[in-house]
């Protein structure tokens, strides 16, 4: 996949360059659209009236359907070869067991990362939450700092700032609102203070998580399909263990599927699947695109609620907003050797977003989707 002109390589044609550049904006496409487009169905269906599914069953499900994504591909790569498939899974989880514990904190980090979005997402406007959850950006960057001694721009800690003051602006918007703002199909009842909390802790999960994973992975050169499956089992194991403590009750009497539609099955496989998909596409796309679709993907989410959910913009919110769009910008800018190019594909995106490096793999922390992207540059 690597392009002509990559280390060692010759120089692109113009032929290689132009496909390179549409290749660079496909990316940017997809990683607006999958971004936003999660974000406002889980919003969506979690506030239509009517029999509400388990938000720990679509945790489980998404696991499931990713880990058997995985291993199919890796089936793939092992070119249909049943025995070498095998062999190379008993090898890989089972005789190198230790390597396969070491993902279990961050697979419980990320499992309880999953739930919390669900609850952020169910009490908080789909605008709001964007906007406040690129604090994983922030909270990524001091853990970094702390855990791997990693040094940071003169750019980047104005982007912070700015990002910090970005979101504090959007809550406060939202205080003076009452925190209560109108909707469309609100079923259910709604608390912005235990969205905001949820949030929150989703943030602080998704930046010590991601900062633990690439600390115990660097160096690694197990493939990016082989940690989520390695993953996927712990957090299987952990999401139905989540299921039966909170909810098993009620879903033992109503079902495991219960109030899952076509709509729900469309959030989970994007759920699933999505995170997969960027993670192959992002190679292509550089910081700068990047953190160009995330600010994007806020404004295509603020500009969908104002519709889909009679969200009303205001000057405070738009100012805020347009603080962190900014910051989330000037941090994805290129940055100098001493500055970690790996910290802003493990802040910035859901998905997996960043430039990977022979000796280090970059890692994703969002829950939502493919928690490492460990491929190597050319691979």
């Amino acid at each position: 996949m690597a392009a002509a002109g990559g280390p060692g390589g010759g120089v692109d044609s113009p032929v290689a360059t132009a496909g390179n550049r549409q290749l660079k904006y496909i990316s940017l496409a997809v990683l607006v659209v999958q971004n936003a487009s999660l974000i406002l169905s889980i919003r969506y269906v979690r506030t239509l009236p009517g029999d509400r599914f388990f938000a720990t069953t679509a945790v489980v499900m998404a696991e499931i359907l990713k880990g058997i994504t995985c291993l199919l591909l890796i089936f793939i790569q092992k070119r249909g070869n049943l025995r070498q498939f095998g062999a190379s899974l008993y090898d890989s989880i089972l005789v190198q067991y230790m390597d396969t514990l070491k993902l279990a904190v961050p697979s419980l980090i990320y499992t309880l990362q999953n739930n919390l979005q669900y609850v952020a997402i169910s009490n908080l406007p789909a605008a709001t939450f964007q906007v406040t959850y690129q604090l994983k950006i922030l909270t990524t960057a001091v853990f970094s700092v702390l855990m791997l001694r990693k040094s940071l721009s003169r750019l980047q800690w104005l982007s912070l700032l700015l990002l910090f003051a970005g979101v504090a602006i959007v809550q406060v918007e939202q205080q003076q609102g009452g925190g209560k703002p109108a909707h469309k199909g609100q079923g259910t009842q709604q608390s912005y203070m235990v969205g905001l909390v949820a949030v929150v802790v989703s943030c602080l999960s998704s930046g010590f998580a991601g900062v633990y994973f690439e600390k115990i992975l660097k160096g690694s050169t197990a493939s990016v399909w082989l940690r989520n499956v390695q993953l996927g089992i712990f957090g299987t194991l952990l999401g139905l263990l989540g299921l039966w403590s909170t909810e098993g009750a009620a879903v033992a009497q109503h079902g495991f599927f219960f109030g899952y539609t076509p709509l729900v099955w469309g959030v989970i496989l994007n759920q699933a699947f999505g995170g997969l998909l960027v993670a192959v596409v992002v190679k292509y796309a550089d910081n700068i695109l990047k953190g160009f679709a995330t600010s994007f993907s806020i404004v295509v989410s603020t500009v969908a609620s104002i519709y889909l959910f009679d969200f009303h913009l205001n000057l405070l919110f738009a100012l805020g907003a347009g603080l962190v769009i900014g910051a989330v910008y000037l941090y994805s800018l290129p940055k100098g050797p001493l500055s970690s190019r790996s910290l802003v594909g493990a802040a910035i995106q859901q998905q997996g977003h960043g430039a990977q490096s022979k000796e280090l793999p970059s890692v994703t922390t969002d829950g939502f989707l493919s928690k490492v992207s460990a491929k190597e540059k050319g691979s």
